[in-house]
């Protein structure tokens, strides 16, 4: 029976096989760097070298550091020099840089940038073709791996956000060889969902972590889809091929989760103030339909037959009043005028003539005025100023 050893045994006797390896001393690794991340504190730089098939974490601490005489940048080809050892605490054996010479640009980074001008060229990058995200989405559509702590981000900040929205869920490997068609497959499923926004999320990990997310297909299959897309993949600091084709880019699953969805608060506000300008608008209207109604029973009050019937019988009192006025002062002028004809009249009468002592002869009821119309034995009337005689003529001289 071979003997009981604990870990911190078995990874210390492996460390000590390593190091007494001279094999493993000075050795140097080609390969393209990932990662590449100094710390803030204590100046080590800790990053890893891959090839197409396998990657080897290293580090390299401070006082090697400052003697570079270049930055590291991920994608670069690199020949980094060192002793292989093991980390003790984790089980994982790294090599100890001391030394990073640069070879050029890495195979993988130029493939990387090989798609991204083919997609490019394609217009899958077309900023003119992005999508607008909705602002009050019914339901979102949610591709990434269902254990992904991604995923609770952004169903916990949904529902706080915006509980009346529907999240769904479409399952997919954010790593691995077979990643890229689940992705592909997922979002399809997603795209006939009939969902409002796709948010196609994974948390933060290194770069070949997100390297399924650089595949040719993903990308395409992001641009094919008919529902805006919000890309979250990893940290603000990352940047995959399938931010560039989605129609935003989120920088976290959280944040994208927030871009996805209103803030029920900022929503209550709206409706607050949509309902106060409402309200005043409603006001307005009623003011004005107020104001053209008095206006309207003005109008009806003036232009009213019982308005036109006063005014007329007014104007009927007003000319029969003028008339009456006029046939009075015609009246008295008339008398005074008639009063002014009985007074030459009366001074014409005979009766007046008569009065004085004048008498008036009458024969056959013709008035004598000659002599010569009398005869004796005539008989005529005497007619005086109070009344009348009867004589016969005896003589006529």
């Amino acid at each position: 029976m071979s003997s009981v050893i604990t870990v911190s045994q078995l990874n210390r006797y492996l460390a000590s096989k390593l190091r007494s390896d001279l094999k493993l001393k000075g050795i140097a690794v080609k390969g393209e760097i990932s990662n590449f991340n100094i710390h803030y504190k204590s100046g080590h730089a800790y990053f890893t070298v891959k090839d197409s098939s396998s990657a080897l974490k290293a580090v390299m601490f401070s006082s090697s550091v400052s003697r570079l005489k270049f930055v590291p940048e991920d994608g670069m080809s690199v020949l980094v020099m060192g002793n292989i050892e093991v980390y003790e605490r984790d089980g994982v054996y790294q090599i100890i840089a001391t030394e990073i010479a640069t070879l050029g640009v890495g195979v993988m980074h130029v493939q990387l940038e090989q798609t991204k001008k083919k997609l490019e060229k394609m217009g899958v990058f077309d900023v003119n073709k992005k999508k607008k995200i909705p602002l009050v989405p019914k339901k979102i559509a949610v591709v990434t791996s269902l254990t992904a702590a991604a995923l609770q981000d952004i169903i916990h900040i949904a529902e706080r956000r915006y509980p009346v929205c529907n999240i769904e869920v479409y399952p997919a490997q954010v790593q691995g060889t077979a990643a890229a068609q689940t992705i592909c497959k997922a979002l399809s499923a997603a795209d006939k969902s009939g969902a409002d926004t796709i948010i196609l999320a994974r948390g933060g990990g290194s770069s070949e972590d997100l390297m399924v997310f650089n595949d040719e297909a993903v990308a395409l299959a992001v641009y094919a889809c008919n529902t805006p897309v919000i890309s979250a993949v990893g940290h603000e600091t990352d940047s995959t091929l399938a931010d560039y084709a989605a129609d935003m880019r989120a920088p976290t699953p959280s944040a994208a989760a927030e871009i996805a969805t209103p803030d029920k608060a900022d929503i209550l506000n709206a409706v607050r103030l949509l309902r106060q300008k409402l309200d005043k608008a409603m006001k307005l209207k009623l003011d004005k339909a107020v104001s053209q109604i008095e206006s309207c029973d003005k109008l009806l009050k003036l232009y009213s037959p019982e308005k036109r019937l006063e005014q007329s019988e007014k104007a009927v009192c007003d000319l029969e009043k003028r008339l009456s006025q006029i046939m009075e002062r015609r009246f008295e002028k008339l008398s005074v005028k008639l009063d002014g004809y009985v007074s030459f009249l009366n001074m014409l009468s005979p009766f007046n003539i008569l009065g004085r002592g004048y008498a008036i002869v009458q024969k056959d009821e013709s008035v004598v005025d000659s002599v010569s119309m009398l005869n004796v034995d005539d008989e005529v009337n005497i007619k005086l100023s109070d009344g009348s005689v009867s004589a016969k003529i005896t003589f006529v001289k």
